[in-house]
């Protein structure tokens, strides 16, 4: 039985390869969303509000915290970054395959809330140095942003247990295939409550 509406989070460091992986895969999952976080980090390049994210003030993202207007938020790197609840809940409606690009504090966030219908993929670079060159060679951030990123990144590594997959991005078409995979088994995977209605409409 597949079910189309599912969600599909992805983690990993800043510097893995998510965003390129997500933009390969793109156009062979079928339909889907993919949910744009809210942040109160300024825009870095050639950043767009409403396009990598929704760049807000921190006034405005704690007044949507106490109207409990997100499915999860966190604070990284001293800042705030949130997935709003509204758009989500439309995309689940309209049958589609919902992917977060979030870090390991949303994901169990998210697990703990939509456990049923989530599938986790946890996407990593061969080791720690390969990472260090990443982040250094596309030159978006200064050193102490960068270091800070590889030592949260040695903190997220420990929560791979939590995750129902695990890509290490070595090859980018090689990682893209995986992930790829693992969008058409989140597809699978039905709630409780959709396991139920089929075995009432089996028994018929």
């Amino acid at each position: 039985m597949i079910n189309s509406s599912a969600i599909l989070v992805i983690s990993g460091p800043s510097g893995a390869g998510k965003s390129s992986l997500i933009n390969k895969i793109s156009d062979k999952i079928g339909s889907y969303y993919f949910s744009i976080s809210t942040t109160t980090r300024a825009p870095r390049g050639e950043e767009q509000n409403g396009r990598e994210y929704y760049f807000v003030t921190k006034d405005e993202f704690e007044k949507d915290i106490e109207a409990n207007n997100f499915l999860e938020y966190a604070t990284v790197h001293g800042n705030y970054y949130g997935t709003s609840m509204i758009p989500v809940k439309e995309a689940l409606n309209d049958g589609k395959l919902v992917i977060f690009d979030i870090d390991v504090q949303g994901q169990k966030i998210v697990i703990d809330k939509l456990s049923e219908i989530t599938t986790s993929v946890f996407l990593t670079t061969p080791s720690l140095n390969e990472l260090n060159k990443r982040l250094y060679s596309r030159d978006t951030d200064d050193t102490e942003v960068i270091e800070k990123r590889l030592f949260q990144a040695n903190e997220e590594l420990e929560q791979i247990k939590h995750f129902d997959y695990l890509i290490v991005n070595d090859n980018l078409d090689t990682a893209a295939q995986e992930l790829l995979h693992v969008a058409y088994v989140a597809r699978l995977k039905n709630s409780n409550e959709q396991t139920r209605i089929f075995i009432d409409k089996w028994k018929r």
